[in-house]
């Protein structure tokens, strides 16, 4: 799991609708006035079954072109599945500096095919049986996994029926980026879920899990949805954030992101079309 740029603006570049979303949402605080999310209540929705969650440890930030190293894969029932993979390549310091994982740790583990072949036939059986599957910041660890399957001859899962529950995009459709930093770590810690071991692909995962179904007992205007219809509120979401960072990124000179990059990127997308 990776944040993208755009999250490191912050409030920097929410627009004047979501200064009047923060007029409501910070008005909750803790006695030392920090916010805190609205208490937990017993409505339905998604929240109330039993959601699988995936989570990745990577050489780098770019989900097109660099490789898997470990990956988390957290059951809706039955036992978890985690595992290494040996991508072949030199791990960058940079990266073994985040999350402790090196080449000599990596040299007998398994090849990306046999690694990327595990997680794309699990991410299909959940789709076989209609599972929702937690990923924060699902834009990047699902294109990496579309990446990597496309660059070892692995078999697709069939994305387009695939049910994301990303906790990174509706916290933002929720707070409107007016929270500041959102990564896994301030978010968990918001809605005080545990996470102890942050950049383990386990213990992430877990914890992205823990938020999504925090947000759902928090939020009844978001679990109402069913995870189909939650698929279209999450696209919307992510699309009107890209749009904040693009209004931000237009003024300073900065790439551009794809409205339409969720929860693939739009370059994986568009090929597999052709």
């Amino acid at each position: 799991m990776r944040i993208n740029r755009f999250a490191a603006v912050g409030v920097a570049a929410v627009g004047i609708a979501a200064g009047v979303a923060a007029a409501i949402v910070i008005k909750r605080l803790t006695p030392d006035g920090k916010p805190k999310p609205p208490p937990r209540g017993d409505h339905d929705g998604w929240h109330q079954v039993a959601l699988a969650s995936l989570d990745f440890e990577t050489t780098g930030i770019d989900p097109l072109n660099d490789r898997v190293l470990s990956y988390a894969l957290i059951a809706d029932r039955g036992p978890d599945i985690n595992g290494l993979i040996n991508p072949g390549m030199p791990i960058p310091a940079s990266s073994a500096e985040v999350h402790g994982i090196t080449d000599v740790l990596l040299a007998d583990a398994p090849a990306p095919a046999v690694g990327i072949a595990i997680v794309a036939e699990w991410v299909q059986s959940l789709i076989d049986r209609g599972i929702g599957l937690v990923v924060f910041n699902a834009a990047y660890d699902l294109s990496m996994l579309h990446a990597e399957a496309t660059r070892w001859g692995v078999t697709q899962p069939d994305w387009d029926r695939l049910l994301v529950v990303d906790p990174y995009v509706i916290d933002w459709g929720i707070q409107r980026g007016t929270l500041g930093s959102r990564k896994l770590t301030d978010v968990a810690a918001y809605y005080s879920v545990s996470l102890d071991n942050a950049h383990d692909a386990a213990a992430d995962a877990k914890a992205a899990r823990g938020v999504a179904y925090e947000i759902g007992f928090r939020h009844p205007h978001v679990a109402a949805s069913s995870l189909v219809e939650l698929m279209q509120r999450q696209r919307s979401w992510y699309a009107d954030r890209v749009e904040d960072w693009n209004s931000y990124a237009r003024t300073v000179g900065r790439t551009l992101d794809d409205p339409n990059g969720w929860p693939l990127a739009s370059a994986l997308t568009n090929r597999s079309a052709e």
